[in-house]
């Protein structure tokens, strides 16, 4: 038996995918959850302060907006609440088998499907169509560190947070400042005896405003038509101008390092603490950190900022590269996820036997980011080169769902084996694409996870939210070779224009 598309992953992209294909009257859809339940990055970033850094109501579907929402912006748990609720209201909880850990996909060139096989399970399934929406924020990474394995204290790594440990007057180790780590730190010191922050670069800080959302406002979008899709544009918009100064190194970049040094400068008394948290790149360059709380926490009593370098892991703690051991109970591993030099989360075999992952192998790329060449009917959520630096994930991502769902839905109604990007397509846009990363802020020389380890930029998009759900606006079959069924091997049918 053959399901019409599998999806795997039920997070925000595979539940959104799934929506969406109902919606188009698409009803043959599993999705394939290794989990136990729906949530996604959302299910398994539990931390303590986790909270999304986007307004709630634009870190949402435009399809499916939530009146609820509490504050300007969410916790974890309000969000996972958010998603539960979309499976509720749209059905989507007949379609989702967990406990599915894909191992493989590979395509079938004679009859047009992916068969997908599963950890601990013998019979593998079989797919027209497969949408890989297991985000790229799904798999921890902890840093490669000499003798890691030798420390004999407690870990955890933000992505994987141990809610048993008592952290109360224990001696704690955060490494890293990223965006986990200012939502960790104000929650440690209020807890933990002593917290060390092992910074190996400052990051460009703005005061993140969080106002409650008061029952009179909720009244308004409950029952006003169009109150919340006006306030969500207004967002929107607001976020899309940023673009002008944290895309491209401009002027307006010069304004957002201004506001962030103020901030630093009212918030920090200490003249020495304040150089040792300025940055020393164009803002843009790595992740802007929005918080009103982590450098209050950083002059606590109980906490200090540790700037040296991390020569190894020692036994008992911590080891810099002056000599000094610092010593702890526990090290918090707040060092983010394997995104853009992870190859693909499982082994992927398209026409010929070839591989992506040897094919992502000097960075992924992908057409669009949402399809690549030669694995027909494969489509990637949140793929390369879709990552925003200014705006939100989920406007990017309700993008790419819109229009890998109309792909699939052109594939069913029409009877075709499947939709294959036509190569020489896919490398001018992607020639197109690096050119253009060439003159942004990520490319400008700071190192970051947006990255591959030899500057590859694999990750962000070159431009406005606007101009790149733009280009998935709609499926220009020009730039596909459609494959059909025949007594024979597929073959392409070409596309006639006019």
């Amino acid at each position: 038996m053959t399901i019409a598309v599998a999806v795997i992953g039920a997070g925000f992209a595979g539940i959104g995918a799934t929506i969406r294909l109902k919606q188009k009257g698409i009803d043959d859809v599993v999705v394939f959850e290794r989990g136990d339940r729906v949530g996604g990055t959302w299910r398994d970033n539990t931390y303590p302060g986790a909270a999304c850094d986007i307004p709630s109501r634009l870190y949402s579907y435009s399809f499916a907006q939530n009146p609820e929402w509490s504050h300007t912006y969410s916790g974890s748990a309000e969000i996972l609440d958010y998603i539960d609720s979309m499976v509720a209201d749209f059905d989507v909880a007949r379609h989702i088998k967990f406990g599915h850990e894909v191992t493989g996909l590979e395509y079938n060139e004679k009859t047009g499907e992916w068969t997908i096989r599963f950890a601990g399970r013998r019979r593998a399934v079989r797919a027209r169509s497969v949408i890989m929406a297991a985000g790229p924020l799904a798999n921890p990474s902890l840093p490669d560190i000499k003798g890691l394995d030798d420390y004999e204290g407690h870990v955890v790594h933000s992505a994987r947070w141990d809610h048993d440990y008592d952290f109360a007057g224990k001696k704690v180790a955060v490494v890293g400042t990223g965006a986990s780590a200012v939502q960790i730190v104000p929650h440690l010191v209020k807890q933990a005896g002593s917290v060390k922050v092992f910074q190996r670069t400052a990051g460009w800080v703005l005061p993140r405003v969080d106002v409650e959302t008061g029952e009179f406002a909720k009244s308004i979008y409950r029952h006003v038509p169009g109150a919340q899709s006006l306030a969500r544009s207004a967002w929107y918009w607001g976020h899309e101008s940023m673009a002008l100064g944290l895309v491209w190194d401009s002027p307006i970049t010069r304004v957002v390092e201004a506001v962030s040094r103020l901030n630093l400068r009212l918030t920090v008394k200490d003249p020495w603490l304040r150089r040792q948290l300025t940055p020393d790149f164009s803002a843009g360059c790595k992740r802007l950190l929005m918080t009103s709380d982590y450098y209050p926490a950083l002059q606590k009593d109980n906490c200090k900022l540790v700037t040296w370098p991390i020569a190894r892991i020692a036994p008992k703690g911590i080891r810099t590269v002056e000599g000094i051991e610092h010593q702890f109970d526990c090290i918090v591993f707040a060092t983010g996820f394997e995104v853009g030099k992870q190859g693909t989360p499982f082994p992927v075999t398209g026409i010929g036997g070839r591989v992506l992952a040897d094919e992502w192998s000097g960075g992924a790329y992908a057409y669009r980011s949402v399809a690549v060449s030669g694995y027909p009917n494969l489509y990637v959520t949140f793929g390369p080169n879709s990552g925003p630096g200014h705006n939100s994930a989920l406007v990017y991502m309700e993008a790419q769902i819109d229009y890998l769902t109309e792909s699939i839905g052109l594939v069913e109604a029409n009877g075709w084996k499947a939709l294959d990007v036509r190569a020489d397509v896919q490398a001018e846009y992607n020639e197109d694409i690096q050119r253009r990363l060439r003159s942004t802020t990520w490319n400008s020389g700071c190192q970051s996870w947006y990255l591959t380890d030899d500057g590859f930029n694999a990750t962000m998009f070159p431009g406005f939210a606007t101009q790149y759900a733009n280009q998935l606006r709609e499926v220009d079959l020009q730039d596909y070779r459609i494959l059909v069924h025949t007594d024979a091997a597929a073959v392409a049918t070409p596309v006639m224009s006019g």
